[in-house]
This record gives C-alpha cells, sequence and structure tokens, in this order.
C-alpha cells in the first residue's frame, strides 16, 4: 500500500501528537507513524507531572523558564487533561537546609510563583506528610492524563485533515539524492507493509530517535535515562510533593487517579527497547517515599515501571545524566548531516511538548518555504469524542450510586460498566484489551486486572466477532503486561493477591495452555512472552510459587 503526504511525523508520543496538531491546524496535509498505541513511549512511561519548572530552577534555570510558561498555557488549552493539583516543596530532616531560601529566590527569578507557608498549614492540607518538615513552599504543579492529551491531540488534527496511524513501525527511511523522501512501515498487527512518499520527515521519536535518524544516515546520539517510579494503592496525598533539595532519586511524589505515585530514578541504559528494573531502585523508592511520608511502606505497592528520558546534549559523555539538560534540542539535518527534507526533534519535558512542536512546525515552514502562524497557545482543544474521559477520585462512584452508570459493573476497582466498555470497542480498530486500560483505566487498581480482564475478553470477543485464538491473544498479551511491572513488587498482600490472580488464570483457565494465533517459539505462556522493550525479565508460576513460600 502506498500513500503520500506533505509532512510525515514519527513518534506517537505527545511530542509527535502536538506536532501533528500544529501541522493540521497550519494547513499541511500531514500522517504520523506510532509503532504501539498512542503515548506508548516515554511519555505514557512517566509520573504524570505537569510541571511548574521547580524542579529544575536551581540547575537548570532556562528548562524552568520553558516550564511554568507552558504549564500556564496548557491550563487553558487542554484543560480537560489537567488536575490542578498544586504542588509543594518540603524540607524533610534529610534535606540540606541552606536549600530552601535558594529556591525561594531561583523562583522568583524565573518567574515561578511560589509562596512560603506554615509548617501547620503544609500538614492541614496534606496531613500524611512527615511532621518533622522544617519548610514548606507552594508552586502550580499538576498532574495530567497523558493518553488523554495524546487522543486529544490526534483528534483535534484529524478535524483539520490529519491521519493517525498506529501499530505502525517504521522500518526504512527513504532517502534520494541526499534527499529524505518518505518512509516505509509496517503493520505490527498483520504484517502488512505501507510506503509514505513525503515533502519532509519530523522525527519525534524521542529515545528512539537515534535510531530513526540512523535509517536516512544522519548521526544523533540521544541518550536514554531510565526512570523507574511506583505506583502505591492509595492516594496518600492530593497535592504534588517534592523533596526541598536538587533534583535526586525518590524525591517526587505525585497523586494521578486514584494512585499516588513515587519516582524516579535516573540510570543511563544503552538500549531503550532493552532494560530492567532493579531491586535496589524499588528499596530506595520505598525508603525514600517513607521519608515524606512515615507510613509510606504500610501501603500497597501495585506496580512498578521505568520509562526513558530522551536527553540530548553534544558534549555530555562521562555526566551524571542528571546534569544533562531537560531543555530539548531541534535539529535540522541539512546544516548538520547533510541529508535534506529530515527534522529530528528530541528531549524537553512532557509539559514543554507544545513549544517543541511550535518550534519544530517554524522550522517546517522554512524549509518548505511557506509562513503559516502557530495557533496552537490560544486554541483550546475539544475532548476525545467530545467527552471527556480523564475522571477525578469519585466521580464515577457519585454516579454509580446515583445510577447513571448503567449495566453490569465490570471492573469493580476502577468502576468500569459493561456498557462504556462496548461503546468504547466501537471507536477502536485492534483486539488490544490495553487501548481499554489507557481510554477507561481497566485492569489498573488493586487487583491488577485479576477479576475483570477475563470479562473483558468476553465482552471484546462477542463486539468484535473474534475467533477464540484471537481473544486468548488479547488476554495473555494484557495480562503479560500486568506481570512485568508485578513482578517487582511481590511482597506481603500484593503477593497473596498475585497468587490468588494466578490461580484464577492458571489453574482455573489454564491460561499457559489455551491456543492462541502464535507458535513455535512464539508462543505465549505466561512468564514467557516477549517483553515488547519494557523489561527484561519475566516471572513465570515455579517462581512464584517459590516466593509466596
Amino acid at each position: 500500500m502506498k500513500k503520500s503526504t506533505e509532512v510525515l511525523v514519527i513518534g506517537g508520543g505527545v511530542t509527535g501528537c502536538g506536532v501533528l496538531f500544529d501541522l493540521a491546524q497550519r494547513g499541511f496535509k500531514c500522517i504520523l507513524l506510532e509503532r504501539g498505541g498512542l503515548s506508548m513511549g516515554t511519555s505514557g512511561r512517566f509520573h504524570g507531572l505537569l510541571h511548574s519548572g521547580g524542579r529544575y530552577v536551581t540547575n537548570d534555570p532556562d528548562a524552568a523558564r520553558e516550564c511554568i510558561e507552558e504549564n500556564m498555557i496548557l491550563r487553558k488549552v487542554m484543560p480537560h487533561a489537567i488536575e490542578d493539583t498544586g504542588g509543594l516543596f518540603v524540607t524533610t530532616p534529610w534535606d540540606p537546609p541552606e536549600f530552601a531560601d535558594k529556591f525561594y529566590q531561583a523562583c522568583l527569578n524565573v518567574g515561578i510563583p511560589v509562596e512560603e507557608i506554615s509548617i501547620s498549614e503544609c500538614l492541614r492540607r496534606e496531613p500524611l506528610l512527615n511532621p518533622d518538615i522544617s519548610r514548606a513552599f507552594t508552586v502550580p504543579d499538576g498532574s495530567v492524563e497523558t493518553w488523554e492529551a495524546c487522543q486529544t491531540l490526534t483528534e483535534n488534527a484529524a478535524a483539520y485533515g490529519a491521519e493517525t496511524l498506529t501499530y505502525h513501525q517504521v522500518v526504512d527511511i527513504l532517502v534520494e539524492n541526499n534527499k529524505v523522501v518518505g518512509a516505509v512501515a509496517k503493520n505490527t498487527v498483520n504484517g502488512e507493509e505501507v510506503t509514505i512518499e513525503a515533502d519532509l520527515v519530523v522525527s519525534a521519536a524521542g529515545a528512539w530517535g537515534g535510531k530513526i535518524a540512523a535509517m536516512a544516515g544522519c548521526d544523533v546520539t540521544v541518550y536514554a535515562g531510565k526512570g523507574t517510579m511506583i505506583a502505591m494503592n492509595y492516594r496518600m496525598v492530593n497535592t504534588v510533593v517534592n523533596r526541598c533539595l536538587p533534583p535526586d532519586d525518590g524525591d517526587i511524589l505525585v497523586p494521578i487517579g486514584s494512585v499516588a505515585v513515587i519516582g524516579t530514578t535516573s540510570v543511563r541504559v544503552e538500549n531503550p527497547d532493552s532494560y530492567a528494573i532493579e531491586d535496589w531502585e524499588i528499596k530506595l523508592m520505598m525508603d525514600e517515599g517513607e521519608k515524606l511520608v512515615p507510613s509510606f511502606k504500610k501501603f500497597r505497592a501495585l506496580r512498578a515501571w521505568a520509562g526513558v528520558r530522551p536527553l540530548y546534549q553534544e558534549k555530555s559523555a562521562g555526566m551524571d545524566l542528571r546534569d544533562v539538560t531537560r531543555k530539548y534540542a531541534l535539529l535540522d539535518h541539512t546544516p548538520h548531516d547533510g541529508v535534506d527534507n529530515f527534522v529530528t526533534i528530541t528531549g524537553g519535558k512532557w509539559t514543554t511538548y507544545r513549544m517543541m512542536a511550535e518550534d519544530t512546525v517554524d522550522l517546517v515552514c522554512k524549509k518548505l518555504g511557506t509562513e503559516r502562524p502557530c495557533r496552537t497557545a490560544e486554541t483550546t482543544l475539544d475532548p476525545p469524542h467530545g467527552q471527556q474521559k480523564f475522571f477525578k477520585l469519585t466521580q464515577r462512584l457519585e454516579k454509580l450510586e446515583k445510577g447513571e452508570l448503567d449495566g453490569q459493573l465490570i471492573c469493580e476497582c476502577e468502576i468500569v460498566t459493561r456498557p462504556q466498555i462496548e461503546e468504547n470497542l466501537k471507536d477502536n480498530d485492534w483486539n488490544i484489551i490495553n487501548d481499554l486500560r489507557r481510554d477507561l483505566r481497566v485492569g489498573m487498581g488493586p487487583c491488577q486486572g485479576g477479576f475483570c480482564t477475563y470479562r473483558v475478553a468476553g465482552i471484546m470477543h462477542d463486539n468484535k466477532n473474534l475467533s477464540a485464538k484471537q481473544t486468548n491473544k488479547a488476554l495473555v498479551d494484557f495480562l503479560q503486561e500486568r506481570w512485568k511491572g508485578m513482578r517487582t513488587v511481590l511482597w506481603g498482600r500484593h503477593l497473596r493477591q498475585m497468587k490468588l490472580d494466578e490461580g484464577i488464570y492458571m489453574g482455573l483457565l489454564g491460561l499457559d495452555k489455551l491456543p492462541n494465533e502464535l507458535s513455535g517459539n512464539d508462543q505465549a505462556r505466561i512468564g514467557e512472552v516477549e517483553t515488547e522493550g519494557f523489561y527484561e525479565i519475566e516471572p513465570d508460576a515455579a517462581e512464584l510459587s517459590t516466593a509466596a513460600k
């Protein structure tokens, strides 16, 4: 199959989706390619923080200034995907007391709204915080629903004529006479290939930007900085809480949805498609969480995951990753590598995606010889399908109690009903339960899909007329994604929960023996399915049985 367009965008994270929308709004014919679902890479694997800039204000003021400027804009243009939690920077007994004054002055210098509040007021707002905190400052942090944001951008882009192809992996960049003229992508679901001819290609592939650039004969070094996080089963704070110290491991607690996320580490990895979560990272996160919330370890760790930050700096070899700038880099490969019609945008933060997209499309206009002003900072985006999917704590429960949510309750943890699932399936072209998780939060609660996944698979089977093998594959693939995150936090009550889930899926359903569409070396079994590039190690039944004893 062949397609043609003016601009091809590679990468369906928030930056690529932002570039697509900006291009479409300026009148360009454009297509986006993403190898998985939207926000499957770094954008979907972070702690969900809308930065005020406070985190970088002392060591990277330029990046901090970008964050606060874009923070204010995003609150206006995408309010349905943002929760205004507010932020706190607190000095615990383990933090350097002299840093607080330095932090406060740096915020004033950069323009970040900051106010020191009393410890009594801080504890009134967040009573579970460490009572030995000595200083507390407020900043305009927030939390974001990244999947809602990316879907918002692509749907609004579609209203201007843009096209988004998910589950399409780029396998080749087409180059003729030192000019990029398009790309070849493979459908990762059915194996079909599509060739897309383009006047210009934008790589917004994040940590994978070096691989995409190499296909075009260009040299881009992106340092993949792994950050590990843990989701706890309880929203123990309603405000983003940061330690008041230079950026460090485990120094931030973010409330998002019904959970709180502690993060992160910063470890350089060679391959963004292959890395493991280490035991020391889990222990460190739990220990550091206890310094912010003394009862932290009494709560239940639901899952751990990691994302890879795309860090670009020309001369950063040998540097500590936390010293590499969080500013973004826009590379025109004509002067950079002698290859025309090819642009790479990398680095930056989720919070600065719109600014990154604006600069990128400005360069596209320049290279294509046209002037078209950017309007994204003044355009309020419509929610996906005209309605907000992102929900705040208790909203669904209130609707359920009032009888406003009809039908069978399928996911008790996150309160998802059968009609919600069936409605979502109408708009979903893929037989992938993970897409429902991102849209509806199915399987994200304390049981991690133990009681709802087989029900969802049955609904998908009926509504999409799937074969038994197709349904089994969807079920196995989803459970494997849950296993990955739970493996490293299996202790106490969570281990008992997983033994129950194991009994349901292995003992009752015989999941490891179900026939599915894979065969031979690719046969999907619990503990043996491919990791899709997130972790190197998978659990198996024997390993869990030993751990439980």
